[in-house]
Parts: C-alpha cells; structure tokens; sequence
C-alpha cells in the first residue's frame, strides 16, 4: 500500500520500528510506501460525503481535508503525482487539487480511510503525543494566516499551508516509530535546554528537518510549499512568518508564561513593524479563535483541557485574521 491507497477489506496492522533506519536515504524511501491513517473525524466526515457523492463539490470536500494535515498532505502527494514534471505549479490548495483530479476520481482514489485513532489504539503515549502535535499544526496555521494577512501578503493561503504542514515529519515518525518518539519526547521533557535537533539524531541518526524536505521534494510537493518550509531561508519574510508562528505555537501550547514567549512577541513584532504590546494584543485575537474551536466539544473549564484529546474538525474563521492591529 503507498500513501494515497487504502483497503477496507484488509484493516491495518501496523509494524512498528523499532530502531532507527540507517541513514536518511533509508528514511525516505521506507516512507515512500508507508501507510499514513487520518483523523477519525476526517475519515467520518469523508464517508457521509461518499453517501451523496453526486452532491459533493470542491468546497465540501476542502472543508473536510484541509482541517486534517495527514490528509491534505496525501491529496497533495497524490495530485502532485498526476503532473509532469515540466508541468508542476509553484502553488497548489487543497480546493485546487481537488478541481484539478475529479471529486468521482477521489474517491475512487481514496477510499476508506485508516485512523490515527485505531493505529496508535495499543500505544497511547503515542497517540496523545500526535494529537499534540495535531493541536499545535492548527494553531501554528492560524498564527501564520493571520501573519501573512497582517503583512499583505499575496501567498497568505501557502503561507498557512506551509506552517500547518510544518511538523509532519515528527507525526509520520509518532505514527510509525512511536517508542522512538517517547524517547525523544521524554528526554526533552527531563532536560528542558536538550536541542531537537540533538536528540533527533541520538535516537532516529537523523534530523527531522532533513527527512521532512526530503519528502516533500520525493512527493513533488508544490515548489513554494518547500522553499517556505525550509527554514535555512529564515531572512525571507514569508519563512519567516512559518517559521515564527511554529515556534509561538510551541511555547504557547499550554499556556503564554513560557519565558520564551516576550522574546517571539519581540520577533514577531520587527516582522508586523508594530509595537510588542499591539503585537500581544493581536496574538491573542487571532489565537483565541482556535482554542474554542477545539476546546468547545469537550471542555466546559480550561482547567479541564486535555492535551490528549483528539482535534475536532473545527477551524477558525479567516475573517478573524484580517483584523490587523494599528500602528
């Protein structure tokens, strides 16, 4: 079975690794044809729009897959794959990929899908650590939206993809290798100065950085997704708005008091040419969005917030990200 595949008749088993491969080479190509499930919720929401298929347009379907990372990057793969390569765009949206293959071809392609949920169901370390994951993607996507809105930026919508898409790496190897992932995870949580890149090549022998451009030049990515996910471009403002946004996404996962935080609102701040206090402001706004939306269906009491819980299928509403501070 290859990314875009799927068999209802013969449910997943999944192999674990259990060491790391030999070397990034052996990474790529044992991703090549690996199995990548989805979201429950996505794989739901996709066989109720099945049922009326004849009904179904582009937008509904957009609706679905692009709240889902694991998803819209199989659907990108695979339209990325239908192109020549003299004939490859520098852009490609999920609604635009959709048009471009056939809603009938999609779900011939894509047929039931497999979930994160009933793959991680015996490692559940694992799974609390991709719906981590998962929550941070989406509000590392709203940040960078709401960015690139702020500074006029005509690519706003890769923009967003890019930093939505940023860790899927780290989700493939949770997925695949996730008693590796508890390790790196753990001895990040007991050494808070231990860098990812450090421990990423004591346990897996690489960088995740690396294995993640390597995929998505292998999947012929569209070219502008990749140059703004590669953060060896920082000096360029639409890297930078990913690149800013992952990281704010990362400090503020559990809440806004981790002292790395003042030194991101000063970053993001030179990049918005506004005031740090405004820039706070607006933080919050386009931020505030996201929390309810994956909060609501489950927590009545941030008290009661559980980092585990799986993503709804909930985004926040663009229109929110346009309102840009003053001055």
């Amino acid at each position: 079975m290859s990314l875009d595949d799927s068999d209802p008749a013969a449910p997943l088993k999944p192999r674990y690794l259990q060491a790391p491969l030999a070397h990034i080479g052996a990474w790529t190509q044992y991703f090549r044809g690996a199995d990548i499930p989805v979201l429950a919720a996505t794989a739901h929401a996709l066989e109720e729009l099945r049922a009326i298929e004849d009904d179904v347009d582009a937008n509904m379907l957009t609706a679905v897959i692009q709240s889902d990372p694991l998803m819209t990057l199989k659907l990108l793969a695979h339209v990325a794959g239908l192109r020549r390569p003299a004939s490859m765009t520098e852009t490609e949206s999920v609604t635009t990929s959709l048009v471009l293959m056939g809603i009938s071809p999609f779900f011939r392609r894509f047929g039931p899908q497999p979930t994160v949920e009933d793959w991680l169901a015996d490692q559940p370390k694992a799974l609390c650590g991709v719906n981590m994951l998962l929550r941070r993607a989406e509000r590392a996507g709203q940040f960078a939206l709401g960015f690139a809105i702020h500074r006029g930026d005509t690519d706003a919508a890769i923009i967003h993809q890019a930093a939505f898409l940023h860790d899927f790496a780290e989700i493939l190897v949770w997925l695949h290798a996730p008693m590796l992932a508890v390790r790196i995870h753990e001895a990040q949580a007991n050494d808070a100065t231990l860098r990812s890149s450090v421990i990423q090549k004591e346990v897996l022998g690489i960088e995740l950085a690396d294995l993640q451009l390597a995929l998505m030049k292998l999947w012929r990515l569209p070219e502008l997704l990749v140059s703004i996910s590669d953060e060896r471009h920082a000096e360029r403002p639409n890297v930078q708005c990913v690149v800013l946004a992952v990281r704010l996404a990362r400090h503020t996962a559990v809440d806004w008091n981790n002292p790395a935080v003042p030194d991101d609102v000063t970053d993001i701040a030179r990049l918005f040419n506004a005031p740090p206090r405004v820039t706070l402001a607006y933080l919050h706004k386009i931020d505030h969005p996201v929390i309810e939306a994956t909060q609501l269906a489950t927590v009545t009491d941030e008290t009661d917030a559980d980092p585990c819980q799986p993503l709804q299928p909930a985004t926040a509403a663009p229109e929110e990200a346009t309102q840009v501070p003053a001055g």
